[in-house]
Parts: structure tokens; sequence; C-alpha cells
């Protein structure tokens, strides 16, 4: 026999001081934290109006999320505790020892003139360099545009890094057996 208990209730929101625009600030309830990639969210309830039936207004709330702490200032003696919070997922192991990686794929800078060797760069997506609007080229494709007279890949970016090594070998540099 299980037993089902039923969802545990929203914590009630706490009051927290919100900083609007125009030097204003106003009590509002706080319901969660958000823990975001350059700091942190606060879902925030902002007293308000809205008209009713007829010519009746009621009070109501409108919810967004700030950031903390530019936007919110705590109310003194008020414990933030039994907040909910949101908190980002670890990275895994493999992002943590490779770090942040740039977009996949390559472009073309295309050179101008016509006809067979009139060249290029052939440059990382995210490179400063590269050319905006630019389709996106395969490692295949790159590789194959990298091999055509007159194209250069581009040391700025790191696309020389990358595809170097797959277009002479990845041998060079061990030729003695280290």
């Amino acid at each position: 026999m299980s037993t089902s208990h039923p969802p545990a209730p929203d914590p009630d929101p706490v009051p927290l001081r919100v900083l609007l625009p125009g030097d204003q600030e106003v009590v509002a309830r706080l319901w969660a934290k958000r823990q975001v990639l350059d700091g942190w969210l606060y879902e925030v309830g902002l007293p308000a109006y809205r008209n009713g039936s007829g010519d009746a207004v009621e009070p109501a709330e409108y919810r967004v999320w700030v950031r903390a702490p530019q936007h919110v200032r705590t109310v003194e003696g008020v414990s933030y505790d039994q907040v909910p919070i949101e908190y980002l997922p670890k990275p895994s192991v493999v992002d943590q020892i490779l770090g942040p990686r740039r977009p996949s794929g390559w472009v073309m800078a295309k050179a101008g003139g016509r006809g067979p060797g009139r060249g290029g760069v052939v440059h990382a997506v995210g490179c400063d360099e590269a050319p905006a609007g630019a389709p996106v080229l395969t490692l295949e494709r790159a590789l194959d545009v990298a091999q055509q007279p007159g194209v250069r890949l581009c040391s700025l970016c790191g696309a020389a890094a990358e595809l170097d090594p797959v277009l002479k070998g990845f041998d060079r540099g061990f030729e003695d057996g280290e």
C-alpha cells in the first residue's frame, strides 16, 4: 500500500525592496531566485491595480524577473532562506576541462576577382574577420575549400590550427618516435 502525499504548497513569498526606474522604490514579493551565467535573477511580484468588472478597481500583482543585486534590496529582519532557488546545472567534467567552445563550422571570405586561383580565407564561424551572413561550411567542405589554390587558413581565429593537422597529417613533429 503506497501513501500519496499532496504536493507541497508554494512557499509564501517574502517582502523585498525593488528599485524602479526614476529612482523609485517599492516593496514587492520575492517568489524565486534563478542563477544565470552572469549572476542572479529574482522573480518579484510588484503591486499594481487592474480594472475589474464595471467600474471596479482590484489589487493585482505584476510578476517580472529582475537582476540582483542591481534592482533589489533586502528588507531588514526578513529571512530569505525559504525562497526557492534554481541553480545552473553543474558543467560536465569535459566542459570544465575544455572550457567554453566556439560554434562549430567554418566560413569562407572570398577574395575579389574571377577565375581559378582567386583565393580567399577560411575562418572559424566566430572570427571577427569572418564575413557576416556567409554560409557555414562543414569540416569536409572546409577541407575541400582549403586545398584550392590561393586559399589560406586564418591564424587569428584558429582555423589554421584546427584544419592544418587534418590537411597535412597529425604525424608532423613526431617523426623521431617521440
